[in-house]
């Protein structure tokens, strides 16, 4: 008799995670389930009781429901360290480097991936799942795991995968790439899965709240610092109002500047060096080319000089052609076809041929 494959499933308490436990139990997998202790709330802070976000005590305890009803174990794993540092330090410094950065994108490679992994190999899991709506398959003419777009174009979550590697993606299941979120729901409701109604977030999960400027003010003041008010300036160089730190902003936003002005200004730039935001009208935002940086190349071994491909420079952005020119491996320069609006730096842009995820890396 062929032992089953383990599959190490990593839990949140959501219906996405919890319905991937389940159909990959129905599949025939021998499955263990790994819930992530990413962070305390006496240091992300908000609301314990309306926030209702992972890692509290309650979502655990519904973890522990749930896998006593589906006969499968439950691990806790505390990353809460390894979290603070490389994710939320990371978003802090970022912001007050005047960038904005994609906290998903270094948690799922780092954390959600290669110390699950680790994780995976103590408890000698053949592979590691998420709910993550995405498809990882093996393609034989490239000789290499490709990751493409879920089913669900509303839902997917491929942008955020582009940090993994060839080794996570041998490993790596997404049993939910193939449905539609409708579908899950029903799937959560059919199977009596407490989480079948359970509302989700599309949040950064230790700002449930959506509260950037608060977390951010908090996390300074709990170090014994502040933020710097400065001036608000046009391309000209004219103060045209106060800000209360550079962090508080973001490239493209127009309300909350504080200033009037006869037609609408955005923020056009980020000086977080002098402590000054640049502001301008909606023709300063819209630019046809970027350099981007850190790439991970998933589609390729090594990269053709010149790529066309669809490019998204934000999760929500609508993909936009443009020729990607390689300057080395890890970096290259993306020309548009059209001027793009609000390229901000920091933030994940990834490359697509249909709904092939060729790679990713940072805006510069």
């Amino acid at each position: 008799m062929t032992k089953k494959k383990k599959v190490l499933v990593a839990v949140s308490g959501g219906v996405d995670s919890s319905t991937a436990l389940y159909l990959l139990k129905e599949a025939g997998y021998e499955v263990i389930a790994g819930h992530m202790k990413l962070w305390d709330y006496n240091e992300v802070g908000g609301d314990l009781h309306k926030d209702g976000r992972c890692c509290s005590i309650d979502s655990i305890n519904e973890l522990h429901q749930l896998c006593h009803t589906l006969s499968v174990p439950l691990y806790i794993f505390d990353f809460s360290k390894q979290f603070k540092e490389v994710v939320i330090e990371n978003f802090v410094s970022e912001y007050k480097a005047g960038r904005t950065p994609s906290p998903c994108v270094i948690c799922n490679t780092e954390l959600k991936w290669n110390s699950f992994l680790r994780k995976a190999d103590e408890l000698e899991s053949d592979y590691i799942a998420t709910g993550h709506y995405g498809q990882v398959e093996f393609d034989d003419t490239a000789n290499r795991y490709l990751i493409k777009k879920g089913v669900d174009d509303s839902r997917d979550q491929s942008y955020f995968l582009w940090g993994l590697d060839q080794k996570a993606l041998s490993k790596t299941l997404f049993p939910l790439g193939g449905f539609e979120k409708s579908q899950i729901r029903e799937i959560a409701k059919r199977m009596n899965l407490k989480t079948a109604k359970k509302p989700e977030s599309r949040e950064i999960c230790f700002i449930a709240d959506d509260n950037y400027h608060r977390f951010l003010k908090e996390w300074e003041e709990k170090q014994g610092r502040k933020f710097e008010p400065g001036e608000i300036i046009n391309g000209r160089g004219e103060v045209m109002g106060r800000h209360q730190g550079t962090v508080f902003y973001t490239i493209g936003q127009r309300r909350g500047l504080g200033i009037s002005n006869p037609t609408p200004l955005y923020v056009n730039q980020i000086d977080a060096v002098n402590n000054k935001i640049i502001v301008g009208d909606n023709e300063t935002l819209l630019k046809n080319r970027m350099i981007v940086t850190d790439i991970n190349w998933i589609a390729y071994d090594v990269p053709p000089d010149k790529i066309e491909a669809e490019v998204k420079i934000r999760y929500l952005h609508k993909p936009a052609m443009a020729i990607i020119n390689i300057i080395d491996t890890t970096s290259a320069e993306v020309i548009f076809n059209e001027n793009q609006r609000a390229i901000t730096p920091g933030q994940s842009t990834v490359f697509y041929h249909g709904n092939i995820l060729l790679g990713g890396g940072i805006i510069s």
